[in-house]
Parts: structure tokens; sequence; C-alpha cells
């Protein structure tokens, strides 16, 4: 577990949880978000109580299919994939990186277009938690050297208290089908889809690395 110095422990957070149990998300997924991010971080915790939220909207369950998108990359995509198990991997988790800190869930659709909920941190919501309405708009007067643990005491109280929601229609993205074909640069195969003329992304726009001789 990797916390600076003076930071609250993974133990110190689920023991202020504690003193406040009603209406707290599971404090096992506080702990298990903690253990899979590395460390406590102000966007996990927020990531815990935005699924928590999200599926008290849908009236789901952690066990069922879901689909989730996260509107950013920085911690809210751990959330979806320790709570709900929804990953990249397993084609029920997007990331479209809006730089807006929401997410959306669904339940499984054959239809074209499926109704979920998103749920988004709210601005208008901080007034009262100065150092975290600070942190959130990223100004300078937030000093994470100092005011980290006051961050997470004020996320903590606030709960659900600093998100808003709305119903949302999200297209539903079909499988397709797909041949292989050759890239005609590196030799290897790929999805025919994926071709840039006859040459790979990997050879082409999304070429991340040279090789060594």
């Amino acid at each position: 577990m990797n916390t600076q110095k003076g930071m609250y422990s993974k133990d110190d957070i689920l023991a202020i949880l504690q003193k406040h149990p009603e209406g707290q998300p599971d404090l096992d997924w506080f702990s298990r978000c903690i253990d899979f991010h590395t460390y406590p971080a102000a966007g996990i915790l927020i990531g815990v109580f935005m699924v928590d939220y999200a599926l008290a909207l849908l009236n789901a369950k952690p066990t069922e299919k879901l689909y989730g998108v996260s509107e950013t990359q920085k911690c809210l995509p751990d959330a979806l994939q320790v709570i709900l198990h929804c990953t990249i991997g397993n084609n029920r988790l997007r990331i479209v990186p809006t730089g807006r800190f929401a997410m959306s869930l669904n339940r499984l659709s054959e239809d074209p277009i499926v109704e979920g909920v998103r749920v988004e941190m709210d601005p208008a919501k901080l007034k009262d938690t100065p150092v975290l309405e600070a942190w959130f708009a990223n100004t300078k007067d937030f000093d994470k050297k100092t005011m980290v643990n006051q961050l997470t005491d004020e996320i903590l109280n606030l709960g659900r208290g600093m998100l808003s929601w709305e119903k949302v229609k999200i297209p539903v993205i079909p499988k397709v089908k797909w041949a292989t074909a050759i890239c005609s640069m590196c030799g290897e195969p790929v999805p025919s889809y994926l071709l840039e003329g006859d040459i790979c992304p990997g050879c082409g726009s999304l070429k991340y690395y040279e090789k060594v001789d």
C-alpha cells in the first residue's frame, strides 16, 4: 500500500466510515478498491460513492451483468472494475475521456438504445467543503502536502451529497463480425476492420514503440 507520511491508511478510513455507517456503501468495497488502486486516493473514494449511488438509482445489485461508462481515466474506472466487474476485457467497461468526473451505468439490453443513469460530481454541492472544492477545481488553494486528510474527511462526510444524477439513453454498441487480415508492414494478423489502408494501427496511427536492433 502506497501512502505518504501522515496520510490516512486504509484502516483509518474504514474506522472513520464505521462511525457513521447509515447510508454508506459497503465497507468491503472501500477496502477492495483501495487495495486495487494501491492507495486511498480521493478519486477512488468518490468512485465508490458514485458506483453505490448508481446501483441504488437503477435498483440493481452488483452481481448483475451491468455495463459502465467512465468519463475519466483517473481513479473512477477502478471502482467500476472492483465492485461491478465491469472491465475493458469483458467489454462491460468503456472509457470515454471527456474530462468530466462522471459515469453511466445500465443493464444488458438487446435493443439499440438502453436507458441508464449518469452520476456526476456536482461543483455546486461543494460550497461547504472548501478543501474538496479546491481539489476538484485543481486550484492553488489545495495543498496536497497538508490537506489530504481534510480532503478525505470532507469526502467521507459528504458522501452522496457531492453527487448529482440524471436518466440517460445510451446507444448499445453491437458486436462486429470480422475477418483476419495481415498487416503489410509488420506481417502480424489483425481484425480487417482495423486496417488503415493495408497496415495495422500498430504500424500506423497507434504506433508506440521502436524495435531495438
